[in-house]
C-alpha cells in the first residue's frame, strides 16, 4: 500500500515539476527559461481556434446511430418529404426502451394506404408465436416473443389491414430490431427525414 502511495505521489510531483515548462511553452517560449515568442502563440491560436469553432458547429449537425439494425453510423437531418426506405429519426417513449425517451433511427417502410398484414407462426421458442409482417406482400420483418434480456415482447396487431393516414411503419430487416413490429406505425409529424453520412 505504501509503495502504491509513493508511486502516485512521485507521478504527481513529476507533473507539478513540469508545469512551468508547459506554461512557458504555452506562452510561445521554446523551452524553460527561454523568452516568450508571442508570434508563435498567435500562430497556434490561428490553427486551433478555427478547428475548434468548426468542430463546435459540426457536432450538432450529425447524429450517431447506436443501433446495429441500421446500415449507418452517422446521419444528419435532410429536408424534403419522407420517401419509402428513407432513414427517419424520432423520439421513442416505451417501457422496454427505458425510463427516459430515447432517440431512434429506422427506415420508413410502409406508407399510408399500403396493405399491412401480420401472420402469426409458431416461434422457435416452445409454445410462443412470432409475427410475420408484410407490406403489400413484401416481408418487412419478423417479431420475437422475447428480447435479448429475456423481457416479454408483445407484437403489434394491425386493425384494418391498411396503414392509417398520417402514419408510417418504421423498422428494419434486423432480427432483433425494436420497431413498428412491437409498437405499431409512427405518426409522420413525429418523424424527421435523415440522410446517411457514414
Amino acid at each position: 500500500m505504501l509503495k502504491l502511495a509513493y508511486r502516485a505521489a512521485k507521478g504527481v510531483w513529476a507533473e507539478l515539476a513540469g508545469l512551468p515548462l508547459k506554461a512557458a511553452v504555452a506562452l510561445g517560449a521554446s523551452g524553460l527559461g527561454q523568452p516568450p515568442r508571442p508570434k508563435q502563440l498567435w500562430k497556434a491560436f490561428g490553427i486551433v481556434l478555427p478547428i475548434g469553432l468548426l468542430t463546435w458547429w459540426a457536432i450538432p449537425q450529425a447524429t450517431i446511430v447506436m443501433s446495429p439494425s441500421i446500415d449507418a453510423w452517422l446521419v444528419r437531418e435532410a429536408p424534403g418529404p419522407i420517401g419509402r426506405n428513407d432513414l427517419v429519426s424520432f423520439t421513442l417513449s416505451h417501457p422496454l426502451a427505458g425510463p427516459k425517451p430515447v432517440a431512434v433511427t429506422k427506415y420508413a417502410l410502409c406508407f399510408p394506404g399500403d396493405r399491412i398484414s401480420m401472420i402469426e407462426k409458431p416461434s422457435m421458442t416452445y409454445g410462443e408465436w412470432d409475427g410475420w409482417y408484410y407490406c403489400d406482400g413484401r416481408l418487412l420483418g419478423v417479431s420475437k416473443p422475447f428480447g435479448h434480456n429475456g423481457q416479454r415482447l408483445d407484437h403489434w396487431r394491425p386493425d384494418n389491414g391498411l396503414i392509417l393516414p398520417g402514419t408510417i411503419y418504421v423498422g428494419s430487416t434486423h432480427a432483433s430490431g425494436f420497431d413498428s413490429r412491437y409498437y405499431g406505425p409512427m405518426e409522420i409529424e413525429r418523424l424527421r427525414r435523415m440522410e446517411k453520412l457514414l
